[in-house]
């Protein structure tokens, strides 16, 4: 009987709790703190309901999402010009529950989606968090003609603005403001964390981001060459998905698996196999009439894995990494323009919507990177200010990444290091770069790609600082405890129900993830070397 009747108690201050989470929220008027505002939505959501979301783009491909907390949910339209406007919204769990941080989610591409499911992620472990729609809806360009402000949103205003107005509606809502500040995101998403960390140093305390598009100029030129260099999918001599998978990737295997001395399909780091990678071994002859290449062919493989060169002979892009070939036939190598370049250059860069991807040529480089719409280059030389401020910004990038290449990341680092006159050591003060191999963009990959960098990142594994990157920032943001590597899982078939297939370390550029013998599956296999 005692039982029941705690029970009863728990039960009905849950429903107080909730009740009084709902009235504040019904009572909060956002509009009073931020002036020429429109609220557009305002709504009490319990926990584990699953909301519609029928203003999202089609193309954005988010048409519900489950919201694993009860949370206060506002909606706003923020005027940025007379001629522009970002969509904001801000999730606001109940005082019980919330930590007192707030969080900033980015987006992706060029897009303007907001990612509902970093939201609930960050939801569950007790943040506030904002997002916004970057000033345009859906993943298209199309709102860049003609419009320099909503590129400017795009580039970076409106994750600013939502940074300020979050901290202010934290503020007004509970009566207190936040206690630190945080930002999540990866690949359009983290080029948006790093230009935040360049450009305004204060907005957060802890920067987390993944894959990031820096250099975006380059890399949108680097992108649209692809095309021009493998062909439509129906010319002659395109090397079609299953000749990448079957043949191309199998003899990337044989030359390069075993060079970090595990054969285990994953190239721990892809930097040796660019270094002796022959694709000539595929290349027909008498001996080798079938399952072979032709000298066009070979040709292709060797520019796929190699960088990107300018006009007067400089360093662009860094090359494809191998052992991304494969993921990379859905996209880079699938023989179709690259979407996200082709809106670029034809509503950013040219302004002009009848430009055709397949006159593409390397001297449409220089003229994106001198325009440099928005500002939206993102390779900052200094993050002194970054630093003195005290935030932290921890970066990661998977080895097998088919979009965005994980040697630029390792460029830029390496840029910045040299540009700041900072050791390794010094930089590792405020920034940590982890790669991880075999991880594909911002996720998947036959490594142990499961860091806790989103909500599936983090299904079946820790929220702790050793298995979970958006802990780790969270440990040494408060607690002052660096992470000196991440622990990552890959699961049998990316299912926890089915056990674990894989853990290993990953390790802080530029220690190498080193196999020390014994079973590759384990990470007391590996060592950062």
């Amino acid at each position: 009987m005692k039982n029941i009747w705690i029970l009863a108690a728990i039960q009905l201050c849950v429903a107080s709790a909730n009740a009084s989470l709902e009235q504040t929220c019904m009572s909060f008027d956002p509009t009073e703190y931020l002036t020429n505002t429109t609220l557009r939505l305002h709504e009490y959501i319990r926990a584990n309901t699953t909301i519609s979301l029928p203003g999202m783009d089609a193309s954005c491909s988010r048409s519900k999402q489950l919201i694993p907390t009860d949370v206060c949910r506002v909606a706003l339209t923020v005027p940025t010009s007379n001629r522009s406007s970002f969509i904001m919204e801000l999730f606001l769990p109940d005082e019980a529950t919330w930590t007192g941080r707030l969080l900033g989610t980015g987006n992706g591409g060029i897009d303007g989606c907001i990612k509902y499911e970093d939201i609930a992620y960050s939801l569950n472990h007790g943040f506030a968090v904002t997002g916004t729609n970057n000033g345009h809806n859906g993943t298209g360009g199309k709102d860049f003609l003609g419009n320099s402000d909503v590129i400017l949103d795009f580039s970076w205003r409106a994750l600013h603005m939502a940074a300020e107005a979050g901290k202010t509606l934290v503020e007004a809502f509970y009566g207190k403001p936040h206690d630190q500040s945080y930002y999540l995101g990866c690949s359009g998403g983290g080029r948006q964390g790093i230009q935040a960390a360049g450009l305004f140093p204060e907005d957060y305390d802890g920067i987390l981001v993944g894959a990031p598009a820096l250099n975006f100029n380059y890399m949108s030129a680097w992108r649209a060459r692809f095309f021009v260099l493998t062909g439509a999918a129906n010319s002659s001599g395109f090397i079609d998905a299953a000749t990448w998978e079957g043949l191309i990737h199998d003899e990337v295997l044989r030359q390069c698996d075993d060079l970090d001395g595990a054969s285990d399909g994953i190239l721990a780091d892809p930097n040796l196999c660019v270094a002796v990678f022959r694709p000539e071994a595929l290349l027909c002859g008498t001996m080798n009439a079938t399952n072979c290449l032709t000298i066009h062919q070979v040709e292709t493989v060797r520019q796929v894995f190699s960088p990107l060169y300018g006009v007067t002979g400089q360093l662009i892009y860094p090359p494809l990494a191998p052992g991304a070939e494969v993921d990379a036939t859905d996209r880079l190598l699938s023989g179709s323009p690259f979407p996200y370049s082709v809106d670029w250059y034809r509503y950013a860069v040219y302004n002009d919507s009848s430009w055709d991807p397949a006159s593409w040529t390397i001297n449409d480089i220089a003229p994106a990177d001198e325009i440099n719409p928005g500002n939206a280059r993102t390779w900052p030389s200094n993050l002194s200010p970054l630093r003195d401020a005290g935030t932290k910004l921890l970066i990661y990038h998977g080895g097998a990444d088919q979009q965005i290449t994980g040697f630029d990341t390792e460029r830029w680092y390496n840029y910045l290091s040299t540009q700041m006159d900072a050791t390794s050591e010094e930089l590792d003060d405020f920034l940590r770069f982890f790669r991880v191999p075999g991880m594909g963009h911002c996720g998947d990959g036959i490594g142990a790609w499961q860091i806790g960098q989103n909500g599936a990142g983090a299904n079946g594994t820790l929220y702790d600082a050793e298995h979970n990157v958006l802990a780790a920032l969270v440990n040494w943001v408060e607690e002052g405890k660096a992470p000196e590597a991440v622990l990552g899982t890959k699961f049998n078939n990316d299912s926890a129900a089915e056990g674990v297939a894989l853990t290993r370390w990953h390790c802080r550029y530029p220690l190498r993830s080193t196999y020390l013998g014994g079973d590759a599956a384990l990470a007391t296999s590996w060592t950062c070397r």
